[in-house]
């Protein structure tokens, strides 16, 4: 449903959040290894949400990603529309350009009701729970299965 950046993004975040209570900042090589994610393409994610300023980033030998109190609150929403823009809550299921109420495509109503249904999932999450859910042990960011 989320583009391969959206992902890694998500993970990214969340796992910097995750570890943000202990104060440090992190390279992209620590965050890929964490998050099982490849390094350059997940660079250029965190660069990109760092000058949305969704994430903080400092450079040098002390420097890396972070996050700071006033992005602590973030939805999940704010983070996937950063990455991969609203057309997953408002596009067509079927792609079409000219989908609409009058003229929907076959699948227009259901797929209203999952656009609608995911909006409010990502709305209602912070990026700050989805973390302790994580520190905690009760999700992770990484497939267990090889």
């Amino acid at each position: 449903m989320f583009s391969k950046a959206c992902e890694y993004g998500i993970r990214a975040v969340i796992y910097l959040w995750s570890q943000n209570t202990k104060g440090i900042k992190l390279g992209v090589k620590d965050i890929c290894k964490e998050i099982d994610a490849p390094e350059f393409f997940t660079a250029k994610i965190l660069q990109s949400l760092a000058k949305q300023d969704l994430v903080s980033s400092t450079k040098g030998p002390n420097g890396g990603f972070y996050i700071n109190e006033e992005q602590e609150n973030m939805m999940l929403l704010d983070l996937v529309k950063a990455i991969d823009g609203d057309k997953l809550f408002k596009g067509c299921g079927l792609g079409l350009k000219h989908c609409s109420e009058i003229h929907p495509c076959p699948i227009h109503d259901e797929y209203k009701k999952i656009r609608e249904n995911l909006a409010k999932l990502l709305s209602d999450k912070t990026i700050k729970k989805l973390a302790e859910e994580v520190s905690s042990g009760k999700a992770t960011l990484v497939s267990l299965l090889g």
